[in-house]
């Protein structure tokens, strides 16, 4: 998430002031201090900054309000202004000045607000015209701008070769690291940033599946009361009886998923406790029971683990729905393994975690698409009658148990899905309560 370009008009707004501040410092510097004998470059590099400045602030209002427009009006500012910050270090003296780290808050700033490979293009620009100022005044081919401090001996000493090479190592690897890790903290953020917004979208999609739930109860509950004056008068017609008898099971699951559909809207919808997930494991493959395809081969291995802190019902649904899409992915028949285990010390930071794998012998997912599928909406199988919301919703509701689900697949070789979830601690689940 970078920011948006046309808020870069603080930028232009803020460059009169550095203009002005320029010509101040020089005035000081040089009238009442002495520490620059000869001023006029920088009133110069001042007077240009001003007209470029002027130049930029015009093209806000009259030039194209693109993306790609507006990425480069702003790289030009930036380049402009390393190199009228190049040349005011010059003419004072670049190798001893201090504030040449200045160009720290031009690397932050264009890893705000630029895209792509331009952060990296500013950062080379910035070493280009550092070293070749630094290079070309140790090989005479420019003159030197010494500054004359107080109590400084006259002249001024010479700067050594190697004095400037330790200046350009430090200010060169300044500038690369602060680029590094300004484009890591941004990377991080924006993945937070997605995280949060399909969290969002699930919840108002959650809260809009309750909202039809309530209103598929109301009937329901008619046709329940219907069902039972109806059974009444049929209790001689053992056929019937049947008959009757499993519509109103059928009802009752009907009813149960509605409520439950209802709970998981509510905050705090899902209820914390000991849970077995070898249970939940066998429970959600009768549930499966013959619906899987031909040619898929079941195999499970179930290891004796600790009970975890979850819900029965939702790992169980989520489950169900790791189950069916890896039965999908397997079109022309395969294995799908179920693997439960406890977590190693070496796999994860923190002891006390199960696993529950889900693998299968698919089709696998490409990679540009492994970061998607958990997006709402988000499916490879619209035309079969998916919707791409099963698994959004069991990362949802894995983390509101405080696990995490994760996925690793190669294409043509599968799939494998991983919920890793804590183990059952009886003080931390009342806590949570």
């Amino acid at each position: 998430m970078r920011l948006s370009t046309t808020s870069t008009r603080w930028f232009i707004r803020l460059r009169w002031l550095l203009c002005a501040a320029v010509v101040v410092i020089t005035w000081v510097s040089s009238t009442f201090l002495g520490v620059i004998p000869n001023p006029l470059p920088l009133y110069l590099v001042a007077g240009g900054m001003a007209v470029y400045n002027a130049v930029f602030r015009y093209g806000q209002y009259h030039w194209p309000a693109s993306q790609v427009s507006a990425d480069r009006q702003t790289m030009g500012q930036m380049a402009c202004d390393l190199i009228a910050l190049t040349a005011i270090l010059y003419f004072s003296d670049i190798a001893r000045n201090p504030f040449l780290f200045y160009f720290v808050f031009h690397m932050v700033i264009a890893c705000m607000y630029l895209h792509g490979l331009r952060p990296y293009l500013i950062a080379a620009l910035a070493t280009m015209l550092v070293g070749g100022v630094l290079l070309a005044e140790h090989v005479g081919w420019i003159p030197r701008f010494p500054l004359h401090f107080p109590n400084e001996q006259m002249p001024p000493l010479e700067v050594s070769g190697l004095q400037r090479l330790g200046v350009f190592v430090a200010f060169t690897s300044t500038i690369w690291m602060a680029v590094y890790f300004t484009l890591v903290i941004h990377y991080y953020i924006d993945r937070t940033h997605e995280q949060l917004r399909q969290k969002e979208k699930m919840l108002g999609i959650g809260q809009l599946v309750a909202g039809i739930a309530h209103q598929i109860a109301n009937p329901l509950d008619g046709v329940q009361n219907c069902l039972k004056t109806i059974s009444e008068g049929v209790r001689d017609d053992e056929r019937l009886t049947e008959y009757t008898t499993m519509m109103a099971e059928a009802l009752e699951r009907i009813e149960k998923t509605a409520k439950r559909v209802q709970a998981f809207a509510r905050p705090r919808g899902i209820e914390l406790r000991a849970t077995d997930v070898n249970e939940a494991v066998e429970a959600t493959l009768q549930l499966l029971g013959s619906s899987h395809r031909v040619g898929v081969l079941i195999e499970t291995d179930l290891s004796d683990v600790p009970l975890v802190q979850g819900d029965p019902y939702t790992l169980q649904e989520v489950l169900f729905n790791l189950y069916a899409n890896a039965v999908f992915a397997m079109p022309d028949g395969g294995t799908l393994t179920i693997v439960t285990e406890t977590v190693d010390k070496r796999q994860e930071e923190h002891t006390g975690r199960v696993a529950i794998r889900v693998a299968d012998t698919g089709v696998g997912i490409p990679r540009l698409q492994l970061e998607k599928i958990f997006e709402p909406f988000f499916t490879t199988r619209a035309d079969s009658g998916g919707t791409g919301l099963g698994l959004g919703l069991c990362r949802m509701l894995i983390s509101e148990m405080g696990g995490r689900i994760d996925v690793e697949s190669t294409v043509g070789q599968g799939s494998t899905f991983t919920v890793i979830l804590n183990q059952y601690d009886s003080e931390t689940a009342q806590a949570t309560q």
